[in-house]
């Protein structure tokens, strides 16, 4: 309503013909000129507040693509019952954790979770070294040499790796690797976070079987998935952080050296970090 003289001539008719007993009637307010409303804000006043909108009409959720997603967005897997009876054990001696392993290896040979990586694959590489060992190395994924001979860390950035583990005077049969996939992606692609997921109790559970005191993981992919970081290693580096009762260290993967070779010098300068926590001082 914009004119109220109408109603109120009216009211005042009723009230000289002799009705007294008029309902109380709140006349709203004319709203503000717009020029006056401009006008008001210009001199500060405070403009009218409106609610924020809880949806956008025609709005759309946008799905991420498998390579988008985050460590901590994909989809956890119920445990495999096999895997599970194998968390639920104690292992002491080294022939129980061979054991351990050679079963949980099984295991990882029949999986077909993740469709691309079992119909590509042309074996799983689940793991290898010292079943009891205090170190344990984890890489991100398993690439030709080693979709080939069932072993990772076989290829040119494995070589590198020796050399790196001959440096600190350490031999390569005292240390357990693995890594976060136990199939090749197509093309050497990064690992997705589903696939990550798909094969993260394999992970869990050689973790839990050889039970080793330090982790050094071995690039991003490694680092994040293990630990569900979101930042890359090069904010990682240079420090232990934690994983259940082990301290893991994280440095940059083999293959990034072989493409940027100033690298190495960090990587050397994480070593040696690394191993003067074992009471071992490269110089």
């Amino acid at each position: 309503m914009t004119d109220s003289r109408p109603l109120r001539q009216f009211l005042d008719l009723m009230a000289s013909s002799g009705i007294s007993h008029l309902p109380k009637v709140t006349l709203p307010k004319p709203a503000a000129a717009p020029g006056k409303l401009l006008a008001n804000r210009l001199k500060g006043a405070a403009p009218p507040t409106r609610q924020p909108s809880l949806s956008k009409p025609g709005s759309q959720t946008r799905l991420m693509s498998p390579d988008r997603l985050t460590p901590n967005s994909a989809q956890q897997p119920d445990v495999m019952e096999t895997t599970r009876s194998l968390l639920e054990q104690t292992f002491h001696t080294a022939e129980q954790k061979a054991e351990g392993l050679s079963r949980l290896a099984e295991s990882v040979a029949a999986c077909k979770r993740c469709t691309e990586l079992a119909e590509t694959r042309r074996q799983t590489v689940f793991g290898v070294g010292n079943a009891d060992a205090d170190i344990m190395f984890i890489g991100e994924a398993p690439g030709a040499d080693e979709d080939r001979q069932g072993e990772p860390f076989v290829g040119a950035a494995g070589k590198l790796m020796d050399k790196i583990i001959a440096a600190c005077g350490l031999k390569r049969e005292e240390i357990y690797i693995c890594n976060i996939l136990r199939c090749r992606p197509p093309g050497n692609r990064n690992p997705h976070p589903q696939e990550a997921a798909n094969c993260r109790e394999f992970l869990d559970g050689q973790i839990r079987i050889v039970a080793p005191k330090h982790i050094i993981c071995w690039g991003t992919v490694a680092a994040q998935n293990l630990l569900g970081e979101t930042r890359p290693v090069g904010r990682l580096r240079g420090q232990f952080l934690q994983h259940g009762e082990a301290k893991v260290m994280c440095t940059y993967h083999p293959s990034y050296l072989l493409r940027n070779a100033s690298a190495k010098k960090l990587v050397w300068e994480d070593m040696k970090f690394f191993m003067n926590d074992l009471g071992i001082d490269l110089g």
